[in-house]
């Protein structure tokens, strides 16, 4: 049989096959199990994330293949035990996003049809904005959760969730009941507050007055700090996995920058592109000189 000039999600599901085939297929895939599995799906995601951050279009896609053989594999384990099938995986997708989308599947179906139950052009759909097409969703998920007997607001947000993605969905869902600050302003004073608190416990802890619950409490006032920090990024429409992610990045880069600096001004004779090896050197590298490179650093990135 000839090879297709470029493959398909048919040929992927027969790839799939001849992986688990219990004769001829890979012994790896052969021993894995929706539970084995699952922590590639997580890291395969992060990848994705990680190439559409660099922008590399190949990447991209090489990653967006790899979270696409995730859920082709979960989907044959499903149809070996005769639980579901890919197609059913398609058929649930499609239906609840026409479901969770009235303002664009006007009908309530996938395809416009007249009279005579032809498709027909897709009619034009009724204007709406981003926030009431948000407080749709909401409503439209509250009922599937009505559905399923999960009344409770948060009932269906995962406790496997990273804690940050978590905070979000949290405090999005609270929104649906108006439990939201009205502004960022009102977001940010609140933050303000929390590190008020934080700041007391500092004074505490450098005064060594220290009351026996000390760390419970620290651990306790950061994590107001960093969910209230998330609430003021909600309302200022940030992403704050990605403004981390960002931070993250331009740490890296900002010290990495201070190491450069820090070996050319190494003394003579010391090549070296360990900085331990400097430290050595130098006995040690002084607080204020590191401050005075970030600095030097930053003002670098602004005037470039």
């Amino acid at each position: 049989m000839s090879q297709p000039s470029q493959y398909s999600v048919d040929d992927l599901q027969y790839l799939m096959s001849r992986l688990r085939d219990p004769q001829t297929g890979c012994p790896w895939d052969l021993k894995q199990t929706p539970q084995t599995i699952i922590n590639y799906s997580i890291e395969e995601v992060y990848e994705l994330a990680d190439a559409i951050e660099s922008g590399d279009i190949d990447d991209i896609k090489g990653e967006l293949g790899d979270v696409l053989f995730q859920v082709i594999f979960f989907a044959r384990l499903a149809d070996e035990e005769q639980q579901f099938t890919f197609n059913d995986v398609v058929h649930t997708l499609c239906s609840k996003l026409v479901t969770r989308h009235p303002h664009v599947f006007t009908n309530g179906t996938l395809y416009p049809s007249s009279s005579n139950g032809e498709k027909t052009k897709r009619s034009t759909a009724p204007s709406i904005d981003e926030d009431q097409v948000a407080k749709n969703w909401e409503r439209i998920k509250a009922s599937e959760r009505a559905e399923k007997n999960r009344a409770g607001l948060f009932d269906d947000v995962p406790l496997a969730l990273p804690a940050l993605s978590r905070a979000v969905k949290l405090q999005k869902r609270a929104t649906t009941i108006g439990f939201d600050w009205p502004d960022a302003k009102g977001a940010l004073a609140k933050l303000k507050e929390e590190v008020l608190e934080l700041e007391e416990l500092i004074e505490q802890a450098e005064q060594q007055n220290l009351p026996d619950n000390f760390l419970p409490r620290v651990e306790d006032e950061l994590g107001d700090v960093f969910f209230s920090t998330i609430n003021v990024a909600r309302k200022m429409r940030v992403n704050s996995e990605q403004s981390l992610r960002h931070a993250n990045k331009k740490f890296v880069t900002r010290v990495d920058a201070v190491i450069d600096k820090l070996q050319q001004q190494a003394p003579e004779g010391v090549e070296s592109d360990n900085l331990s090896d400097i430290h050595a050197t130098n006995s040690k590298v002084d607080s204020e000189r590191l401050n005075d490179l970030w600095n030097a650093v930053k003002h670098e990135e602004k005037t470039s």
